[in-house]
């Protein structure tokens, strides 16, 4: 069975369609995908991703723009 991001399906749900919490909840995933429209799980961060944005840009590296 697949795993879901919840979390970032929730977020997604309620800023990009708009979608008021109840309203996301009474969604299957199908309905959810179809609505997202193709490709949305990229759309989402997931935990691995986040992880693999933290290696390539470190917080608080010397001599970088980004800390």
């Amino acid at each position: 069975m697949a795993t879901f991001d919840w979390p970032n399906l929730l977020r997604a749900g309620i800023h990009q369609l708009g979608l008021k919490p109840a309203e996301f909840w009474q969604l299957t995933p199908a309905e959810l995908e179809v609505m997202m429209g193709p490709g949305f799980e990229e759309m989402c961060l997931s935990r691995s991703g986040f992880e693999r944005l933290m290696q390539t840009f470190p917080d608080g590296v010397e001599g970088s723009d980004n800390g």
